[in-house]
């Protein structure tokens, strides 16, 4: 027998007991966050998504929101965006936020995020990311959109 992911975590978490916090991991790309950079990957791409993906993650757990999400993830877009640090102009890079919701992962939904927490997590986000000036969200359903952006 096939059986698909939310069956699978549904035997593992009531049938077997196991600890939620494994069972609910979000899925992750088999090629790894390089499939998350959209153009050329470089070490200095992967340093900056690692630590944008690293903090919505832990700000979704230090929000009690995690477990109510299916999939969360940063995406590094190609584009960069005029902005102002400190008293100074700035052309950085832009972070994507995905997180959806779903029960198969056949279609899914954007999560609905109070506006309190999208902005602490962006505000986190451009401040501790050295490179990044403006974080997107990103609302597109499946379908049409895809989970992944690649």
């Amino acid at each position: 027998n096939r059986f698909f992911k939310d069956e699978v975590r549904a035997i593992a978490e009531k049938e077997l007991g196991m600890n939620p916090k494994i069972v609910c991991r979000h899925p992750f790309p088999g090629p790894g966050l390089a499939v998350r950079i959209i153009g050329e990957v470089t070490k200095e791409k992967l340093a900056m998504l690692r630590q944008a993906d690293a903090i919505f993650i832990d700000e979704l757990y230090n929000r009690g929101l995690y477990y109510n999400i299916a999939q969360a993830f940063a995406v590094l877009t190609d584009a960069e965006s005029i902005g102002v640090m400190g008293d100074e102009g700035t052309y950085q890079a832009i972070i994507g936020l995905r997180a959806v919701t779903t029960n198969d992962f056949m279609t899914s939904d954007w999560y609905y995020f109070k506006k309190g927490d999208l902005t602490a997590i962006s505000n986190r986000i451009i401040n501790e990311v050295k490179g990044v000036n403006r974080v997107v969200y990103d609302v597109s359903q499946k379908p049409p959109a895809t989970i992944e952006w690649e």
